[in-house]
């Protein structure tokens, strides 16, 4: 077995959220799964994309509570610039854990090796 092919103790995990908060429970489900994993040390990235990103919006407090407490946890929250802009989003409008990035930064980390994805 070679270096490349021993296992990750802590495997870095992509989370991409792409339904809105109002679509119902499974959207803070998710979220709270990638607390659970931030908690027990894995890295992990949520990214927001199409109606999810306004999970991360100052002032919808029920909702940015989740994603607020998976960066709490050690997550990192991410925001998709795309789906901000087709929403009339600004950026200033996101709870200060959020960073807005954009595609090639998410499919950067997509294509890194011993990345577990989950679309939700």
């Amino acid at each position: 077995m070679t270096r490349e092919d021993a296992p990750v103790l802590n495997p870095p995990h992509l989370l991409i959220e792409s339904r809105g908060p109002w679509a119902g429970p499974a959207c803070g489900a998710f979220v709270r799964d990638g607390r659970t994993l931030a908690l027990s040390g894995h890295p992990v990235q949520l990214v927001l994309v199409q109606d999810a990103v306004t999970a991360a919006v100052r002032g919808t407090e029920e909702d940015s509570a989740e994603v607020r407490a998976l960066a709490e946890a050690g997550g990192e929250v991410w925001v998709d610039d795309f789906s901000l802009a087709q929403r009339g989003l600004a950026a200033d409008r996101l709870i200060p854990e959020a960073r807005v990035v954009g595609m090639p930064e998410v499919s950067a980390r997509v294509l890194a090796p011993g990345v577990r994805v989950v679309w939700h």
